[in-house]
């Protein structure tokens, strides 16, 4: 299943709407679903936020992937953003000493069971891949 998306916070309704279609025609459990919900929408927020000299739609693609799904993100005409080199969060540290920012990607990083980042001819690629745990089905 795959769907572009334009660059508003609108479409996070829709994007949602997508999960949810994916979720029941694929009879995945709804636990899984709050994961892929928050990190699709995360990612999505951050690109539409921070990816401002671009107008491109941002593709959204869903594929199964062994007992879960693999999401992917493309944006387009854009500039270099690794969000798994993003730097550490210390969550830890008392709110005086932190620096603002970065807690969505550290908590996508720490929920998906792995993600994965290209960048090719100014197009932005973000892999994750969640999993069911097999055991407590």
């Amino acid at each position: 299943m795959e769907q572009k998306f334009s660059r508003n916070f609108d479409e996070l309704k829709n994007i949602v709407a997508m999960t949810e279609a994916f979720f029941r025609q694929r009879g995945l459990p709804a636990g899984l679903r709050n994961v892929v919900d928050l990190a699709s929408e995360e990612l999505f927020v951050n690109m539409v936020t921070y990816n401002t000299e671009s107008d491109e739609d941002i593709l959204i693609q869903m594929v199964p992937c062994g007992h879960g799904i693999k999401v992917s993100l493309t944006d387009y005409d854009v500039e270099r953003f690794d969000p798994t080199s993003a730097g550490i969060v210390d969550v830890d540290a008392p709110l005086s000493e932190r620096t603002p920012g970065g807690l969505g990607l550290y908590l996508v990083l720490k929920m998906v069971d792995s993600i994965h980042y290209e960048y090719r001819n100014r197009q932005s690629k973000i892999t994750f891949i969640c999993e069911q745990d097999i055991e407590h089905v």
